[in-house]
């Protein structure tokens, strides 16, 4: 009967993991490197915003529940405004970008560096 507990107890917290929380807005932070100023800006979930040159659409923004080591995560697809391709403007970047640890997936561009900060509803 003991074991039958422990095993319900061990099961029951492999399946409560909180999940993480989907946010509507991502804050990000952006840098100019020809000037050196960084901003702050607020990013709607599907929501084209501009940065400079570069348009950056956020498509998915979530953060850990505060119980879990924090972490946010938002997949982002970055396009760059003033170049022109054969499709339209050329995207810079897709994939997630991890506030934890920006450099692992970082936005590789001349001018502009973008950061995930935070996700908010």
């Amino acid at each position: 009967m003991k074991r039958l507990i422990v095993l319900a107890a061990a099961a029951l917290m492999m399946f409560s993991a909180a999940a993480p929380a989907y946010a509507g807005t991502a804050i990000l932070r952006g840098l100019d490197k020809l000037t050196g100023h960084a901003k702050d800006f607020s990013a709607p979930v599907g929501t084209p915003v501009r940065f400079g040159s570069i348009q950056v659409v956020v498509r998915s923004c979530q953060k850990k529940p505060p119980e879990e080591i924090p972490e946010v995560s938002i997949y982002l697809e970055i396009r760059d405004l003033k170049a022109r391709g054969a499709d339209g403007k050329p995207l810079l970047f897709s994939g997630w970008m991890f506030a934890s640890s920006p450099a692992r997936n970082a936005l590789e561009h001349a001018v502009y560096d973008v950061w995930a900060i935070d996700c908010r509803s």
